[in-house]
């Protein structure tokens, strides 16, 4: 009666891992792991190929074609020529992020996370134009913040954000 929780399956002795109550952090992921660095080279294509989708996207809306349907009355309503806009700028800066990404530039990793950021929440409200290919752009755009935020530069260590040069 007094041994405590029983580990459920699938937990093991790690501290992350045991039935009583998390004892430590779970570990950080490996930088040098072959999900974290593929991952961002493959979230860098994402974005390059997400931004010039998202680019002629914007320019099927700005043509005032019938490609997006009249979707009524809509909490967020913003005009095709609006919606094509927003999709235009934010494509081109999503797939130049992706070149900058894809050439290890310094200044890609943050702007991509912050990018990839308004590109989900731009498609969360495009939702009722393209809803099947809205939630896919949400979920890539998910894994492109992902890979982005858990990429570590070789000479990183903990803190560094922190101290001045």
């Amino acid at each position: 009666m007094g041994r405590g929780p029983r580990p459920g399956p699938g937990q093991g002795e790690t501290p992350w891992q045991r039935g009583d109550g998390p004892v430590g952090r779970a570990p950080a992921p490996d930088p040098d792991s072959l999900w974290v660095t593929g991952g961002v080279l493959f979230a860098g294509i994402l974005m390059l190929c997400q931004g010039v989708v998202a680019a002629l996207e914007g320019i099927a809306a700005l043509a005032d074609g019938d490609v997006y349907g009249d979707v009524g009355e809509y909490v967020y309503r913003i005009s095709l020529t609006g919606w094509g806009w927003i999709h235009l700028v934010l494509g081109v800066c999503v797939a130049v992020t992706g070149a900058g990404v894809l050439k290890g530039a310094s200044w890609a990793r943050v702007t991509g996370i912050v990018f990839a950021s308004l590109n989900l929440f731009a498609h969360f409200l495009f939702l009722p134009y393209a809803p099947l290919w809205s939630v896919i752009v949400i979920a890539l755009d998910i894994f492109v913040i992902w890979a982005l935020a858990a990429y570590r530069d070789p000479g990183w260590a903990p803190g560094d954000a922190l101290r001045r040069p």
